[in-house]
């Protein structure tokens, strides 16, 4: 019995301490595995952005684990019926994603960044702060309520979009794609927190950007391909759409030269919206792999079908 940590792209040694320490007595491997009989023994995943090829080679898995709040990673169709797919669930994300909106909500009232400007040009150009408090959150999940109850709490006006029906205190709701252009006719800012799913791919796009007010500013703190990038560029050089504030992208790092860096009607921050805590993400795996090898039920399970 082992536990395969298959996380690409990023340093791994913090983790596989953590989780040593925290799992003494088990097998931890790390992709790529030197010896690949090594694999049979593995029933337990860790996995980010793990390559295709490895789906074939686990004859005994049992457990895939997302290394984040989502699981558009993990390739769910390649995995056998039986195999469980849980995600972390980090509790300090939904505060830090609620400030994030926020501080952004209230920096593009205010104008920070064209003061910046005017700083450093020695400029001095007073002007009032934009009236706009109507906010539209897609996906009322644990992190978008936690986003309303921010703004709520600051006075604004919260509107929230999801697949399915919901009744939420302080939170005018429109459910499904007969609602979606009432959800977006008067909104001063379209907040995505949606899960990434084949319905909600694309989702941000030029028939969207059309049906909100001309200055909507766009927040996109879910996942990158939920934008439609060249639309959003279109919208906001034709000035039918205010402008965005990004901190996820199609392709991560944001690559050098995208015209995103240097758009003055958009704000990139480098996918830092709700940052999980080692910590904390090493302990809700150690304890899912331990409830794997008790027979215990799992914590965070996902419905692969929904895709959250």
């Amino acid at each position: 019995m082992a536990l395969l940590i298959c996380v690409t792209g990023r340093n791994n040694d913090k983790l596989i301490a953590k989780l040593s320490e925290l799992l003494p007595k088990q097998t931890i491997l790390q992709w790529p595995v030197d010896d690949a009989s090594l694999l049979a023994k593995v029933e337990f995943v860790l996995a980010w952005n793990a390559p295709e090829a490895l789906w074939s080679q686990l004859p005994n898995l049992k457990v895939v684990h997302s290394y984040g709040a989502g699981i558009d990673s993990i390739p769910v169709q390649l995995l056998p019926p039986h195999v469980e797919v849980a995600r972390i669930v980090d509790p300090n994300l939904a505060d830090d994603m609620g400030e994030y909106v926020l501080g952004h909500i209230l920096s593009h009232k205010l104008g920070i960044n064209m003061y910046l400007k005017q700083q450093a040009q020695q400029a001095w150009k007073p002007r009032r702060a934009k009236s706009g408090r109507t906010v539209g959150i897609m996906g009322m999940g644990q992190l978008g309520l936690a986003v309303a109850d921010k703004l709520n709490a600051n006075r604004f006006t919260v509107k929230g979009w999801s697949n399915s029906v919901k009744s939420l205190e302080g939170i005018t709701h429109f459910c499904g794609d007969a609602e979606l252009g009432a959800f977006l006719q008067d909104l001063d800012y379209l907040v995505c927190l949606l899960p990434l799913t084949e319905q909600t791919k694309g989702i941000l796009n030029a028939k969207v950007f059309a049906a909100t007010p001309a200055h909507c500013v766009l927040i996109n703190v879910a996942r990158g391909l939920h934008l439609n990038e060249a639309d959003l560029l279109t919208a906001i050089t034709q000035e039918t759409f205010g402008g965005a504030v990004l901190d996820v992208f199609e392709t991560e790092p944001l690559p050098t030269g995208h015209a995103f860096w240097s758009h003055p009607n958009i704000t990139v921050t480098p996918h830092v919206a709700a940052l999980t805590s080692l910590s904390t993400a090493a302990l809700q795996i150690a304890n899912n792999y331990l409830a794997m090898t008790e027979g215990r039920e799992l914590m965070h399970i996902v419905q692969k079908k929904k895709g959250y």
